[in-house]
C-alpha cells in the first residue's frame, strides 16, 4: 500500500527519469548530425508520462534499474519509452539523407534541460517542506 506522499514523489522521479532519456535521445540527434542517413528521434514527453505512470512500479512493463550498490533504492523506467520514439519531421532536405537540424536540436535541449531543473526545484521544494513538517 502507497501513501499519498509516495505516489507524489513517484511522478516526479518518473518525471525526472523521462525528461533524462530524453535528453540521451536529444544528446544522440546532435552527436549523429554528421551521420549519413540517420533519423534525428525525439518521444511525445506527454504521452511517454501518461503511459509510464498508467500502471504501478514493478509491473508488467517496466524494467528494472540496475543496482551497482546495495543501497541504491529499487526504481523502474517503463519499457513504453522506447516504443513510443518518433522521428522527428524534416524541415531541411540533407543531401546524405540525414534529418537532424542543429537549431531544432539546439532549441529542445536548452528547453528540456529548464524543464529538468524544474523539476529538481519541485522535489527540493517537496522535500524541504516535509523536513520543516517533520522539524516542526
Amino acid at each position: 500500500m502507497t501513501s499519498p506522499l509516495d505516489d507524489l514523489l513517484r511522478v516526479q522521479q518518473t518525471t525526472l527519469g523521462l525528461r533524462a532519456h530524453r535528453q540521451e535521445i536529444l544528446a544522440s540527434n546532435i552527436a549523429n548530425a554528421d551521420t549519413p542517413n540517420f533519423k534525428a528521434r525525439d518521444m511525445d514527453f506527454q504521452s511517454a508520462l501518461k503511459n509510464a505512470l498508467g500502471g504501478s512500479a514493478g509491473t508488467a512493463g517496466t524494467l528494472p534499474l540496475a543496482r551497482t550498490s546495495s543501497g541504491h533504492m529499487e526504481a523502474a523506467v517503463s519499457s513504453a519509452v522506447d516504443s513510443g520514439l518518433l522521428y522527428r519531421t524534416e524541415t531541411q532536405s540533407s543531401v546524405d539523407g540525414n534529418t537532424v537540424n542543429m537549431d531544432t536540436e539546439r532549441a529542445q535541449f536548452a528547453q528540456n534541460t529548464l524543464q529538468y531543473e524544474t523539476s529538481l526545484a519541485v522535489v527540493n521544494h517537496l522535500l524541504r517542506d516535509m523536513q520543516n513538517a517533520i522539524q516542526g
